[in-house]
């Protein structure tokens, strides 16, 4: 069993049949710009309205040219957390980790321990593992023990117009423009992809769910 200790949690509430996200961009000192760096966490209903589809985006700000060398951290362990009676502690977990050029998953499972340090659950529910799909490659997607796996780099999804936004707080606009400046456009993030059923984690209602990324 490996030990990790958190660098750095986005949180948010996920309702079922509503899209969410919550986003990081260049604002962590602690992990900007290292490999355990996450800059956006989505979770939505999935196409089949009995899933749930949750994202991981880290490594954030890479160029074209840089994608193609980029890799997940051995190091890194990317965490889903859950809690689905409304106590904000995680009652499940769902554990990514990459090995050799594949990313291995465990869970959903109660954790061994919780809040800022974790044990990979590897002793426990084995959610299977993917190839990491390379860069400029069709995407590479493992079914298996009612989860749909994907790992590797996607062009960076978020919209945003960072300069607008600075300019609203040093008070120079009173906020953003139609459509306005997609300061991400042309940077690519590495994925880390789960679409998992609901009865696995708890069935329907609310439920509040985030991520982690915790070092070795």
């Amino acid at each position: 069993m490996k030990n990790f200790k958190r660098i750095l949690g986005i949180g948010v509430v996920a309702v079922a049949g509503f899209f969410i996200i919550a986003a990081d961009h260049i604002d962590a000192p602690a992990v900007k710009g290292g490999n355990s760096d996450i800059t956006d966490f989505y979770a939505f209903q999935g196409e089949d309205t009995n899933d749930l589809v949750l994202v991981a985006n880290v490594q954030g700000l890479l160029s074209p040219a840089a994608t193609g060398s980029a890799v997940f951290d051995e190091n890194v362990l990317i965490e889903f957390n859950i809690d689905n009676t409304g106590d904000n502690v995680e009652d499940l977990v769902i554990q990514a980790i990459p090995r050799d050029g594949k990313m291995y998953f465990f869970g959903p499972v109660a954790p061994s321990q919780t809040g800022l340090n974790s044990v990979i659950e590897t002793s426990s529910t084995y959610g299977g593992d993917v190839e990491i799909t390379p860069y400029g490659s069709e995407p590479i997607i493992t079914s298996t023990s009612g989860m749909a796996l994907f790992a590797g780099p996607r062009d960076d999804p978020f919209f945003f117009d960072f300069g607008q936004y600075t300019a609203i707080i040093e008070g120079n606009a009173t906020g953003f423009n139609a459509t306005g400046n997609d300061t991400f456009k042309g940077t690519n993030v590495l994925s880390i992809v789960v679409e998992v059923q609901k009865s696995m984690i708890g069935g329907s209602g609310t439920i509040n769910t985030w991520v982690e990324s915790k070092r070795k």
